[in-house]
């Protein structure tokens, strides 16, 4: 069903022949597709425009590399270095992003094979599929954790201060973090919380701040660092 467009050798499992035509076929599939799989990216949820320019070009560029290698040991040994070179040289993207990263490098993969059908089914899909998991809800019928920062007087303890509050208003909560801020006259801690109800943030916020002196309070989504591979 999915046979490659060019001719093959049966022995070595390398391309033996291709015609220009045939070229500059795998050539706009892998940037067609790597346009597919740059808006899935970009419409998915936070998008980097430098990384989506990147997902873009990417299939051709593996494809170029991998038909340029194309059965040379010594070469294949190169471009594997020079990749090695480019990752330490990278910072950690987000688990998101390295999937649609190996994506990209799948289909170049793939049309610098002539495996043209294969790459449009698997482009099209997975980026589909990853779409649609980004659009869908953080949790499945799980209260979202929140980063509780609440600022507070050298004087006060903070060691139980607050769990009375906490009983009445959170699920459950974890202090994260302590630090001394204002040359060392105050204290900010960090709280991971998770609200019985997300309408009564406003009241606990309120009952927070008759205990810490009206200092500073911030209230956000707590983003969990395993996001990170």
């Amino acid at each position: 069903m999915f046979e490659s467009i060019f001719t093959i050798d049966t022995v070595t499992g390398n391309v033996a022949h291709m015609t220009n035509g045939q070229l500059f076929l795998v050539l706009g599939c892998s940037l067609l597709l790597g346009l597919v799989i740059a808006v899935s990216y970009w419409f998915g949820g936070r998008a980097s425009k430098p990384l989506a320019v990147s997902l873009l070009v990417l299939p051709v560029i593996v494809q170029m590399v991998i038909m340029m290698v194309n059965g040379n040991v010594g070469a294949g040994v190169a471009v594997m270095g020079a990749f090695n070179l480019v990752r330490f040289r990278s910072v950690p993207g987000s688990a998101r992003e390295i999937s649609y990263i190996f994506l990209a490098m799948s289909i170049g993969l793939a049309t610098a094979m002539g495996y043209v059908a294969l790459a449009t089914v698997i482009a099209v899909g997975i980026s589909v599929v990853l779409w649609l998991l980004s659009k869908m809800p953080v949790s499945f019928g799980q209260k979202q954790e929140k980063m509780l920062r609440i600022v507070m007087p050298e004087d006060l303890d903070y060691i139980g201060v607050f769990d009375d509050i906490f009983e009445t208003y959170t699920v459950s909560h974890t202090i994260d973090r302590v630090k001394t801020t204002n040359l060392g006259s105050m204290f900010e801690v960090s709280y991971i919380v998770v609200l019985k109800d997300e309408k009564q943030e406003k009241a606990m916020i309120d009952d927070i701040r008759c205990r810490n002196g009206n200092l500073t309070i911030v209230c956000s989504r707590y983003n969990a660092p395993n996001d990170q591979l």
